[in-house]
């Protein structure tokens, strides 16, 4: 059916008739509005190569801040080493640190002058969250609230590190005694993907949050439902030490209302039967 159709559509783009006359009028057409077309005809162009120099001068822009945010970052990989010797660095090399707070104090610096050079482009938001993290250790809360929002407002949603932004955002919002800000956060941490190392961690932080507020009815349920869920991740061993912990407060475990996940089948387990 479709060679047939096909073959009908060539046959008929042999017709000469019908070209000269599509074609005759077209050009009547034209001719009569030949100042606007060509008007148009290089908006369109313009119009085009704008978007395409935009795209392309964006795209270096974004190459060069990635590798700029590269050289930013590598204040993270000197160590701190704390003595009163005056240690050498090897030629080409920074010195160490002698304190954590040096260290957390260039990374600031580091990574601000990097933001501030190369604003608006990924990287720039990107540098947010090791920033933040920093601002956080040196206790500046506020600075560390601002780092921590923009990441979570800006990156992309399924970014890997959005739940590690969450984290952050919740526990500055408990430093400075916001615990409502604090126990969204920990909940917008529980809906993202944070990946095995943080897995249930965003639940065992609003149970934390929870116990702080006095709530520790609640709090026992959600960390009684985090250790069925999550018994072999580092948040369920935690919820389990937590538990116990309430309960010689003489908080009362529930039962958990999450059903805990089916054990896998042996390896060498026949296969079920078909019906």
């Amino acid at each position: 059916m479709a060679e047939k159709s096909q073959k009908m559509t060539k046959q008929e783009l042999r017709a000469p008739d019908a070209f000269q006359l599509y074609g005759a009028e077209a050009s009547d057409w034209l001719m009569k509005r030949s100042q606007y077309i060509g008007a148009a005809v290089v908006v369109l162009i313009v119009g085009g190569l704008v978007a395409a120099l935009v795209h392309y001068f964006s795209n270096r822009a974004e190459e060069k801040a990635s590798k700029q945010l590269g050289h930013a970052l590598q204040v993270l990989d000197r160590p701190v080493i704390a003595t009163t010797e005056n240690l050498q660095a090897p030629p080409g090399e920074e010195p160490p640190f002698k304190s954590d707070k040096e260290k957390d104090e260039a990374i600031v610096k580091s990574l601000g002058d990097f933001r501030a050079a190369n604003k608006g482009t990924e990287a720039a938001v990107t540098a947010t969250l090791p920033m933040g993290k920093a601002q956080y250790r040196l206790g500046d809360f506020d600075g560390a609230l601002a780092s921590f929002t923009e990441f979570t407002k800006e990156a992309d949603k399924k970014d890997p590190l959005m739940a590690s932004a969450y984290e952050g955002l919740g526990y500055s919002n408990e430093a400075k005694g916001q615990l409502e800000q604090a126990l969204a956060a920990f909940q917008e941490m529980s809906k993202v993907d944070s990946g095995e190392f943080l897995q249930g961690m965003g639940q065992y932080h609003q149970a934390r949050i929870l116990v702080a507020q006095g709530k520790k009815d609640e709090a026992a349920q959600l960390l009684s439902d985090l250790k069925a869920s999550q018994a072999n991740t580092a948040a369920g061993r935690q919820a389990t030490e937590r538990l116990a912990v309430l309960a010689a407060q003489g908080v009362k475990v529930p039962e958990p209302k999450t059903a805990p996940p089916p054990a896998p089948a042996p390896a060498n387990a026949p296969a079920p039967e078909a019906k």
